[in-house]
């Protein structure tokens, strides 16, 4: 199809939650600068984002390893929980479906947990630490988990098995992860299970737990594309390499612009790559 911009046209996609939406923002604004006609098919829940590559009818979006890994190529039981490695191991399964993965970024949007800032002197910045506080204190962390962290067998029970937190069943609340970031900041919760990238922890000013044993699953981001169209336009690569560099506490403040300023995605994406000097 030709246009004004000399016959470049692609389709970007984009799930249905803030950080999509900020992301597929930028690969398009990114690209149109780039001389691209773009058109957007944005808001599609994560597996007909994914059928959408793989039948053509989107050229390319962000997306996340450990999705990948568990979802798309039924690998769930196969946890891997070196990063490099597994984006390694996608990459190249992904290549049999025509899909390629472009370089991946440090942000991990993965499960976390997050205590207030200010309780960081007494509880340390990682899950180690606060296992530490919570056994020399019984019974005094109050946790906010949502439902299906709860109930999953590599969920929160799992996770506290792994770092030796003995926690009773009267320390945790079950809550939609939503609702965690106004009960810890009422004080009714003391650690929220969070994503790493949540736009709303800096705005409630919460501190993400390190996690020295990799227990959570990865999830960092990366572009893909199909084969045949970075074939057709081998300079996507070098156009979208800044997404390369988002890391979590990037994303949080871009997530954060649009859910709690309510800045529409695309000024956020603009208003970025403008400041960074990228467009």
């Amino acid at each position: 199809m030709l246009n004004r911009k000399g016959g470049k046209t692609i389709t970007v996609g984009a799930k249905d939650f803030t950080e999509q939406y900020v992301l597929g923002s930028m690969i398009s604004v990114l690209l149109s600068e780039n001389g691209f006609n773009v058109t957007e098919q944005f808001g599609t829940g994560s597996t007909i984002t994914r059928e959408g590559l793989e039948t053509a009818q989107t050229d390319l979006y962000a997306e996340y390893t450990g999705t990948a890994w568990a979802v798309y190529l039924n690998r769930a039981d196969e946890v891997i929980s070196d990063p490099e490695l597994l984006y390694d191991m996608v990459k190249a399964e992904d290549a049999a479906n025509g899909i390629v993965w472009l370089a991946p970024a440090p942000m991990n949007n993965t499960f976390a947990l997050a205590v207030r800032a200010d309780d960081v002197a007494a509880y340390g910045d990682s899950l180690t630490s606060l296992a530490a506080y919570n056994n020399a204190h019984p019974g005094e962390i109050i946790f906010g988990i949502n439902h299906e962290f709860y109930e999953r067998a590599d969920g929160f029970w799992a996770m506290a098995d792994a770092y030796g937190m003995k926690v009773e069943e009267s320390q945790v609340r079950n809550m939609d992860a939503g609702l965690s970031f106004e009960a810890i900041d009422r004080g009714q919760i003391d650690v929220a299970m969070v994503f790493a990238t949540d736009g709303k922890l800096p705005k409630f000013n919460l501190k993400v737990l390190t996690d020295p044993q990799n227990f959570f699953p990865i999830y960092n981001m990366a572009v893909c594309v199909r084969q045949e169209i970075l074939d057709q336009y081998p300079e996507i690569e070098e156009i979208l390499a800044p997404l390369s560099e988002f890391d979590d506490e990037s994303m949080q403040l871009l997530n954060y612009k649009v859910d709690a300023e309510e800045i529409p995605a695309e000024k956020v994406a603009r208003d970025y790559l403008e400041a960074e000097g990228l467009i």
